[in-house]
């Protein structure tokens, strides 16, 4: 097989390749990149000395078997006899279900996540949003502080444990979504400044060095990247890739690397025949992410919109601290503008920013491009103690949150256990092997939570293992027997037999009564009507026939009149139009 390298500032490069030390020649055809043919079976470890120093392991390595840092092993991906034929599922329809490995199970692997499969699916949800599997220091962590973006986190099972974790998803019907990290990457075991300039001190992340996407050398930079991105969709059979922070991807040429990347997965998908799309976290609000390469957009396929969560999570909690002082004030009214317009922040004023934020999207925008939730990942386990949503609320109130999720026009995703209630917590927590790197991930957590008014002995420590140990889901006997779960599975099902994939912004609206708590959101035929009030009250209609569709169990609806639809305290229905 032939080993490559980029170092463009080395003078000699030497592969060691199982014990023994190989000179490596420079590639004619591409400056700066070394290259030696050996060799090589399955597992062989293998690493690069550049200029005399010590051996580290390649860039590129699709396995780091001992962790960040240490030599990297050959991997085959040929070996593997994949045993579900996969067409692809695209995101036109999709729902969307975010979990994290380490977390999901007990075991915190992903052969243990794989058995949980057949009942994500009996659920009704179309794809699974895995967080970050690069390999990160210790055995537990977020993730997001992944060191090799070719490779697969050891603990959870390596690369040969996401094969077929994808190939029992694609089994059950469901597509797989990666949370990947291209905004920097983790300090410890990253040794990538010794091999090129992958990084600038032109500009920061809030995390650390930012990658070098604009400077000299940065061709070579963009293409790592993009290829490990394209490497992943390819070799593990991936759906999707979800972009982790795109607002911190500093990039000042004329061709923005997200449009370079939306390009290169559009054509793989072309040449593989199955559907592939690009999902961004952006804070941005800029049209641009999602707008077509060709009106000089970013060209991604669908982001996240934090926007739809602060106006539900404000108006189901009260909360008001923070970023959500301006959703808080009438949240209701804020969540049925950004129903019907995609933003809240789209060009006005921003108090927690001070300043104004966004610009207007297209109403001609598909409604899909934009992912709609109660909770994520970030939105739980950022706060303090990393409380969910069923440990604050009430549970009538989950049922209206799932309805307006589901059934609402964004492209829905649950946070993994949301389905039926889970109030574990879901807090932060890190296995830095440094001291000196978890003394400061733990001093800055409580610096920061310290600026909210906790004490610091309120915050749990990131690197105490019970953390971790407190954020596992402590799953239920039988989930679906849950009523919520029940609820969650029929309003996909609705969801998948009423509402149109392809609905524009145009084709939604939505209207509010502050005064009386009430919601009512019209997806093209779809209608979610939320009353979160405490005494019964009618909710107006769209002017048609509306067919109720379905209640939380133990609410008594009635069927609707010329009024418009009877809701009793913290309740909710979905209805259908059937005349106009």
């Amino acid at each position: 097989m032939l080993f490559e390298v980029w170092a463009p500032h080395a003078h000699e490069v030497a592969l060691l390749l199982d014990d023994a030390t190989r000179t490596m020649a420079p590639d004619p055809a591409r400056p700066g990149w070394w290259r030696s043919a050996a060799e090589a079976a399955d597992g062989a470890r293998y690493g690069f000395r550049l200029d005399g120093g010590p051996v580290r392991p390649d860039p590129r390595a699709r396995r780091l078997p001992d962790g960040p840092g240490d030599l990297a092993a050959v991997v085959d991906h040929t070996t593997h006899r994949w045993e579900h034929p996969w067409a692809g599922r695209g995101l036109a329809g999709a729902v969307l279900y975010e979990l994290h490995v380490g977390t999901f199970t007990d075991a915190g692997t992903l052969d243990a996540a794989a058995e949980r499969l057949p009942l994500l699916a009996e659920l009704g949800v179309s794809h699974v949003e895995l967080m970050p599997l690069s390999p990160f220091p210790g055995r537990h962590g977020w993730g997001y502080d992944g060191v090799a973006p070719w490779a697969v986190h050891e603990p959870y099972g390596g690369p040969a444990a996401l094969r077929r974790f994808v190939d029992a998803a694609h089994g059950a019907g469901l597509g797989v979504v990666l949370d990947v990290v291209h905004n920097h990457l983790g300090p410890s075991g990253n040794f990538l400044s010794e091999f090129g300039p992958y990084f600038t001190d032109r500009t920061r992340t809030p995390w650390g060095e930012a990658v070098n996407l604009d400077g000299p050398g940065s061709d070579e930079v963009r293409a790592y990247f993009a290829g490990s991105a394209l490497a992943l969709l390819r070799e593990y059979r991936l759906d999707g890739l979800r972009l982790d922070a795109v607002h911190a991807l500093s990039d000042t040429r004329a061709r923005h690397f997200l449009a370079e990347l939306s390009a290169s997965v559009d054509a793989l998908a072309q040449a593989t025949g199955r559907p592939l799309f690009l999902i961004a976290e952006s804070d941005l609000n800029d049209p641009r992410t999602t707008a077509p390469r060709s009106a000089h957009g970013l060209g991604l396929h669908a982001q996240w919109n934090d926007d739809f969560h602060h106006c539900l999570h404000t108006a189901l909690t009260g909360e008001a601290q923070g970023y959500y002082a301006d959703f808080a004030r009438a949240p209701l009214t804020a969540l049925a503008g950004v129903c019907a317009r995609g933003f809240f922040h789209d060009g006005g004023h921003s108090s927690f920013r001070d300043r104004n934020h966004g610009a207007p999207l297209s109403r001609e925008l598909p409604a899909a491009r934009l992912v709609g939730y109660a909770q994520t990942h970030d939105q739980v386990g950022n706060r303090a103690l990393g409380d969910r949503l069923a440990s604050g609320v009430d549970r009538s109130l989950l049922f209206c949150a799932a309805a307006l999720v589901l059934c609402g026009p964004f492209t829905p995703m649950l946070f993994m256990g949301e389905e039926w209630g889970a109030q574990t917590p879901w807090q932060y927590f890190t296995d830095h092997p440094d001291p000196e790197l978890a003394s400061a991930v733990r001093e800055g957590r409580r610096r920061e939570f310290a600026a909210h008014g906790w004490e610091p002995d309120e915050v749990p420590d990131p690197q105490d293992p019970a953390t971790r140990e407190r954020s596992v889901l402590r799953w239920p006997r039988r989930p679906q027997d849950d009523a919520l779960w029940q609820w969650c599975r029929a309003l996909i099902a609705l969801r998948g037999a009423h509402l149109p994939p392809e609905l524009t912004l145009r084709e939604v609206s939505a209207t509010a009564d502050e005064a009386r708590r009430l919601l009512v959101v019209s997806s093209g035929p779809l209608i979610v009507a939320v009353n979160l009030s405490d005494t019964t009250t009618t909710a107006p209609l769209p002017p048609g026939r509306c067919e109720l569709l379905a209640t939380p169990p133990g609410a008594a609806v009635a069927a609707p009149g010329p009024a418009g639809v009877a809701l009793p305290a913290r309740s909710v229905a979905v209805l259908r139009l059937v005349g106009g």
